[in-house]
């Protein structure tokens, strides 16, 4: 059962690991052309649901995103994986995550300051 979970927490383990799969992406696409490359990908939204699920909502700070390699995109013939439509999409979603966490935490500061205001 979950005791509590910070939302500031959640929200800045959501934006680091934005942060590092926007890295990956860019590293994908950086190795487009290199011989035998594989593409990497981050998985995060698992490993969020199962420290939730474990009621391991008060470590949500130290949740990390994990690298893989998806094997899901064609092999070209040099044996690179790489596929930029791939990529480009997945920075898409990416942006759209970060977006909505930052907009999420500026949400809560604010909260926060209005609660402070109020109060003086």
């Amino acid at each position: 059962m979950i005791k509590h979970i910070d939302t500031n927490q959640l929200l800045q383990a959501g934006l680091n690991a934005e942060s590092l799969r926007q890295n990956v992406i860019a590293g994908n696409i950086a190795n487009i052309a290199t011989p035998n490359y594989k593409s990497l990908s981050v998985k995060f939204e698992e490993t969020l649901a199962k420290a939730i699920e474990n009621g391991k909502g008060e470590e949500l700070s130290k949740l990390k995103g994990e690298l893989y390699t998806p094997n899901k995109t064609t092999v070209n013939s040099n044996g690179n994986d790489v596929d930029l439509d791939v990529e480009v999409s997945e920075m898409v979603k990416n942006t759209l995550r970060h977006k909505t966490y930052t907009l999420l935490l500026k949400k809560r500061y604010g909260q926060i300051r209005a609660a402070i205001n109020t109060k003086a």
